[in-house]
């Protein structure tokens, strides 16, 4: 009972401080405006919410990061995974760096707090800096396939979509900034990364480097095909519609392939749950009865 009280008051508090550091700034800002523009009510808009208490995690999180010690290639590394995930703050790096160091304390404070820690000695404190410091990595991973997924499916619309815009009179430069902007509700991702390509040849990078950066940013192999198909037209002047065209045409059917071969797999992956869990219960009810009658025979048996 007293480990129990004790875990929810350091749980309570540990939120509790969190939700003041969190929304502080919030408060502040809702007083300003109120102050500034009485219309509004003090109402701040959501994304601007979103952003404050972003600020505020940051400048919790950040003190931490320079705790480890970290090479220029590891930062490196990092800045290219974040950026794959879709971070590409400047302080994403610094804020992954402090989560590597406050979430191992975290876990031992926990330990420490409920207790477990006394019971199992150094091991659970071992464990739970081994944890902490991997689980910032492990989420991050998680982010990166979600988002390398989400461009894989929706990868087959943006080309069709392109290709009707090319087809209707656009180049494409236009077609894509056009594309991008019907599929930014319906695929944020793809639309985010392609964006960024158009920015950058509006900023004077060539085409051909511009769609290898996006290549190397997403890391799927689909996006380095479409863009050295695209390279390739450009450089011998053949028709992007019809290269763009039949890149949808094998991504819907490589996605039809995949979900057959999943399919296809589903016997054998069964094989295991129905030997390990399914046969054992069957076994126990069909021959369970039998096995208590022949024990009951055999005692009276012997019993004479």
């Amino acid at each position: 009972m007293g480990i129990a009280l004790l875990t929810f008051l350091a749980t309570f508090l540990l939120l509790g401080s969190l939700g003041l550091l969190l929304f502080y700034r919030e408060a502040m800002m809702e007083r300003l405006s109120t102050v500034i523009s009485p219309r509004q009510k003090g109402r701040l808009p959501g994304w601007l919410k979103i952003d404050r208490a972003g600020e505020s995690l940051k400048a919790v999180v950040q003190p931490f990061e320079k705790v480890l010690p970290k090479s220029p290639q590891e930062v490196s590394v990092a800045e290219k995974r974040l950026m794959r995930a879709g971070y590409r703050d400047e302080s994403a790096v610094s804020l992954l760096y402090g989560a590597k160091v406050l979430v191992p304390l975290l876990l031992v404070a926990i330990c420490f707090v409920t207790g477990i820690g006394s019971k199992t000695g150094f091991f659970a404190y071992a464990v739970s800096l081994g944890v902490g410091f991997l689980a910032p990595d492990f989420w991050l991973g998680r982010r990166i396939k979600a988002r390398q997924l989400a461009i894989r499916l929706g990868l087959p619309e943006f080309l069709d979509l392109c290709v009707v815009c090319i087809e209707a009179g656009l180049s494409l430069d236009q077609a894509m900034t056009r594309t991008v902007e019907e599929l930014r509700s319906s695929q944020p991702e793809i639309s985010d990364e392609l964006a960024l390509v158009s920015l950058e040849q509006r900023a004077g990078r060539p085409r051909p480097e511009a769609w290898k950066n996006l290549a190397e940013r997403v890391d799927i192999d689909v996006i380095r095909t479409m863009v050295a198909s695209i390279n390739q037209a450009d450089q011998f002047g053949t028709s992007v519609s019809k290269i763009l065209r039949v890149q949808s045409d094998v991504l819907r059917v490589q996605r039809r392939q995949n979900v057959e071969e999943r399919a296809a797999k589903t016997s054998v992956k069964m094989v295991f749950p129905l030997v390990l869990f399914i046969f054992p219960s069957i076994f126990v009810v069909t021959v369970g009865p039998a096995i208590i009658v022949m024990a009951e025979s055999f005692e009276k048996y012997f019993s004479k």
